[in-house]
């Protein structure tokens, strides 16, 4: 999935930047050592982000190199797979120390005010159940948009980006080649077609 929505996006002319979290090594523990500097007060991890967007990214390298990628982005997409009904601890980690406050957020600046206002987010989702388990009457009781309404709306939107409707794909542990080439074709035809696509809370309102 990944691999296509690279393919798709370059082949339409746009810059593509892969950030392999797995292949980078990325940490994605918050720690005092997130800092270039510290403020010298008592530790507080998101104030201390805060102070460090304020001294103009004095972010450990790996954040700021992540950061860098953000803020040149218009578009960002996120492959990940659904695990534990969340994505995986390297990428939440990744929210944790990348989208920091004072960067991607602050106090008063969040949702319509959100320091990323203008960017484009969309989750391409692998889940290992059908997606009929995700009803409220079914295995998982409740939607699978539910499920994702955290992510969504409370990482994406909060920090101000517009959020398209996720490209997802169900059963990947039982598909057969049918299908995945199927779910490949339907992220390829979403991604060729993202500015008309459909966004988040027009989805999950409705």
């Amino acid at each position: 999935m990944k691999n296509v929505a690279a393919e798709v996006l370059t082949k339409a002319g746009h810059a593509v930047t892969v950030s392999d979290l797995y292949g980078l090594g990325f940490n994605p523990v918050a720690q005092k050592w997130d800092f270039v500097t510290t403020s010298g007060r008592h530790f507080n991890y998101m104030l201390e982000q805060k102070h460090a967007a304020s001294l103009g990214n004095a972010f450990a390298p790996d954040i700021t190199s992540e950061i860098s990628k953000v803020q040149v982005a218009d578009f960002i997409i996120f492959v990940t797979p659904l695990w534990w009904h969340n994505v995986p601890a390297i990428l939440r980690g990744w929210f944790d120390r990348v989208l920091a406050m004072g960067f991607a957020w602050d106090s008063g600046q969040y949702y319509d005010k959100g320091l990323l206002r203008g960017k484009q987010a969309m989750l391409v989702c692998a889940v290992g159940h059908p997606g009929e388990y995700y009803q409220t009457n079914r295995e998982h009781k409740m939607r699978l948009h539910d499920v994702l309404h955290p992510i969504n709306y409370g990482i994406f939107a909060f920090c101000g980006m517009n959020v398209h409707d996720p490209v997802i794909a169900n059963n990947v542990l039982g598909m057969n080649q049918e299908q995945r080439d199927q779910a490949l074709k339907d992220l390829q035809f979403r991604l060729e077609h993202f500015v008309d696509s459909p966004m988040w809370l027009s989805r999950y309102t409705a």
